[in-house]
């Protein structure tokens, strides 16, 4: 682990190969596990302002799960994330027909429907966030269905910090991936 301003990050992020490979795992991140997307305070209102523009490229499964569970949901244990359909995929995903999970939030941006791209989290996945009182811990998760995205990545030789340039940028700034490229160079001459 090596500290980046208010960033704690994992060797893993500069270690660890991954490339998705959505033809290899037809985006099941959207479906498995047990909760939705996680989300992030300021995400909330922008779902909520967003949501009708999103909303003619959602299943009409997802629209009556978010219109009746909300835009967003806060858990038990008060964390925030995308409302499921039936217990199981993200409310807005969407399928191709042949089963490929995609992101309805994600198209309608690509449309110029919206300006919010995606939930940060599904952005920078498989990095995944925790926020502390005086930094935020930035670490790799590793996932048994992204087991295809790791053998891409050692193939084409790509780090996680670099599949995730747009996204670690998205979230942390240009200064802050920058040095971060500083760092992993460092560390690969060593």
């Amino acid at each position: 682990m090596f500290q980046l301003g208010k960033t704690i990050v994992s060797d893993d992020v500069l270690d660890k190969d991954f490339v998705c490979n959505l033809t290899a795992c037809k985006g099941i991140c959207c479906v498995a596990g047990e909760a939705g997307a996680p989300l992030e305070q300021k995400e909330l209102d922008i779902l909520d302002a967003e949501y009708e523009k999103i909303k003619p490229y959602l299943r009409p499964e997802g629209i009556t799960a978010i219109e009746s569970q909300g835009t967003w949901i806060e858990r038990e244990n008060g964390e925030l994330e995308t409302p499921l359909v039936n217990n199981k995929e993200c409310a807005y995903a969407t399928f191709r027909d042949d089963g490929t999970a995609l992101c309805g939030i994600e198209a309608a941006y690509r449309d110029g429907a919206t300006q919010f791209y995606k939930p940060i989290s599904c952005h920078l996945y498989p990095v995944r966030l925790q926020e502390y009182t005086y930094f935020t811990a930035v670490n790799y998760h590793k996932w048994q269905i992204c087991d295809d995205a790791c053998e891409l990545g050692e193939e084409l030789g790509v780090p996680v910090y670099k599949f995730l340039k747009e996204s670690l940028t998205r979230k942390f700034g240009k200064k802050w991936y920058a040095e971060l490229e500083e760092i992993a160079e460092m560390k690969s001459h060593k």
